[in-house]
Order: C-alpha cells, then sequence, then structure tokens
C-alpha cells in the first residue's frame, strides 16, 4: 500500500461542493473536511502518491498544498505562539520532500513568501499571524529569506472555527486569476457542461479563459466576441443545433433583453442533450428559451464581485 499524506485545496467561494466531488472521485484520494476562510473554500483530504498527482491537476482548485502543520488557536492571543504551533518541523519536512518531488529539487538557500487568513480571534491576533508565521519559519530555516516573489509559498487559513491548517503550494490553477472570469471558475464551468464532446463556443470570449479551460478538458473549442461588452445578445454566425455546449460570462450590465437575446442564440445553436452554462448575477425567469431547461445553480464570489453559474440542459 503506498504512504498516503495530507493535503488541501482551495477555490474561489461557493465552488467548494464542486472541488470536493472532484477530489471524491479521484482514485487515490479521500476527503476528509471542508470548510471556509472567508476568501477561499478549502477541501482536505489525503492521497497516496497516484492520487496526490492527479489532485494537483484538478484544475477547478486555484491551490493545492501539502500539509505542513495543523493547529487549534485555542485561547491563543499572542501571534507568535499560535504562528509556532502552525509551522512543525517534522510536518514541513514532509510537506517540502512532496515539494521536491512534485515541483523540483530544492536548494540549499530558498526564498519564501508567506499568506496567512483567519476570521476569527482577537484583531492583534490577526493581523499579526503573517508576519511572526514568516519569522518562526525563518528561525527553523536560517538559510531561507523572504521574497513578494519566493520560491516556496506557504499559506495558513483557518478553514473552520478555530481551526487551522498551513501547506506548502504544490499546484493550482492560479495562472491569469486576475482575468474576470478567474481559470478555477472556468473550469468549473466547462466542467458543469459535462463530459467533452464535438465542440464548445464561447460566444462573449472575452479574454479567452473559458476556451483555455475548455481545450484543457479535451474539448475542441471556438469561441466569437473579444470584445465581450459589444457582443452580448449577437447572432451566433453557426448552425441550428450544430453545437455540444455554449459557455460565456455575460459582461456586467447586460439588460434583461440582451440576456433573453443571449440566451435563445445559444440555445439556438446547442444540440438537443447539450448544455448552456451562464455566468451571470441574474437571469430572470422570462429569459430563458422554453427550449432549455434549469438543471443547476451555483453562487459564487469573484473578485468583482457575487454572480450565479446558471447550467441550462438544451431538450
Amino acid at each position: 500500500m503506498q504512504r498516503r499524506s495530507e493535503f488541501f485545496g482551495t477555490c474561489p467561494p461557493g465552488l467548494g461542493r464542486l472541488l470536493r466531488d472532484r477530489l471524491a472521485e479521484t482514485p487515490g484520494v479521500t476527503v476528509t473536511a471542508a470548510g471556509s476562510d472567508g476568501e477561499s473554500d478549502v477541501v482536505l483530504f489525503d492521497a497516496d502518491r497516484d492520487g496526490r498527482v492527479l489532485a494537483t491537476g484538478i484544475r477547478q482548485a486555484d491551490g493545492v498544498f501539502a500539509v505542513a502543520a495543523r493547529a487549534r488557536r485555542s485561547a491563543a492571543a499572542d501571534p507568535a505562539v499560535l504562528a509556532a504551533r502552525c509551522w512543525q518541523r517534522d510536518g514541513a519536512q514532509r510537506a517540502l520532500s512532496l515539494w521536491a518531488e512534485q515541483v523540483r529539487p530544492l536548494s540549499p538557500a530558498m526564498t519564501f513568501r508567506v499568506a496567512a487568513r483567519m476570521q476569527t480571534g482577537p484583531r492583534a491576533l490577526r493581523a499579526g499571524l503573517r508576519a511572526a508565521l514568516a519569522e518562526v519559519i525563518r528561525r527553523d530555516r536560517p538559510r531561507w529569506r523572504p521574497s513578494a516573489a519566493g520560491e516556496l509559498e506557504i499559506c495558513l487559513c483557518e478553514w473552520h472555527d478555530g481551526e487551522l491548517v498551513t501547506g506548502l503550494r504544490l499546484g493550482g490553477n492560479a495562472a491569469g486569476a486576475a482575468a474576470a472570469v478567474p481559470p478555477a471558475v472556468a473550469a468549473a464551468m466547462v466542467a458543469l457542461a459535462g463530459p467533452p464532446g464535438s465542440v464548445l463556443l464561447d460566444p462573449c470570449r472575452g479574454s479567452g479563459t473559458v476556451l483555455a479551460e475548455a481545450r484543457a478538458a479535451g474539448w475542441r473549442a471556438e469561441g466569437t466576441g473579444a470584445d465581450a461588452a459589444a457582443r452580448a445578445g449577437h447572432e451566433i454566425p453557426e448552425a441550428d443545433a450544430a453545437l455540444g455546449a455554449c459557455v460565456t460570462r455575460l459582461p456586467p450590465g447586460t439588460t434583461a433583453a440582451g440576456t433573453a437575446a443571449a440566451l435563445a442564440e445559444m440555445s439556438r445553436v446547442t444540440r438537443s442533450g447539450g448544455a448552456v452554462v451562464l455566468l451571470a448575477a441574474e437571469v430572470p425567469r422570462t429569459a430563458w428559451p422554453t427550449a432549455l431547461r434549469l438543471r443547476r445553480q451555483v453562487p459564487v464570489r469573484l473578485p468583482a464581485g457575487r454572480e450565479t453559474i446558471w447550467v441550462y440542459r438544451r431538450a
């Protein structure tokens, strides 16, 4: 039997259940807990070597971390005391060994950066924890130095009330996270469209994040409308029922009439049984074409605010 190690994955708020389900169906992975640190949904799991390799490639996660320590806040009020609980030498060494296997060999002197997210406890404790953890790490690893662009990314999060976990990033779909649709959200939208088949179209492609995730999932992906704000509701140059799925984000501020026109076009070009997946703040019931059946709504928090992933199937 392969040795199992502890990990946690993070994703944009609202997508935790999708990530948990995706991890649970991954061979060699066992989900153990889930929660939120206020900025991300967090899923804890353990995995054998094969499962770990698969888990770090899950694109619905914007971060996958090898656990260096788990701790309870309890009555701690001193950031230095809590930071010492959150960096355990043996656990850190195991996490570093996994990083060396998964990412690249370690060098004697490394740079590192720390993120710390807490929701409870005294304000002074929350405000001082990041610097205190960096100091604990620096003392434990004298040849390491902190850097804003550190080679090693160390994340401490309070995933549940008073429950903390510290990890070392092994992977995650965070590239281009400043895009209007973060990659992990785009990956979730594509996954909700179902198994890849024929062509997936993004009719308001913007920066192309949805297309990149669709291609990574195995779809043949096409897009129109680089200027998304000018393209919502435009006529799609595809024949009726020609596509396997349409997946897009409507530009903020799209009117109810524009939403209805966009959905009508996406419904027209999608084959029977195919998916129409829309990211929008609101979709009035009157905007749904009669051929579309709403199957799921997934609220998600983006950098710009709260929106919902609307998942339809074409009758």
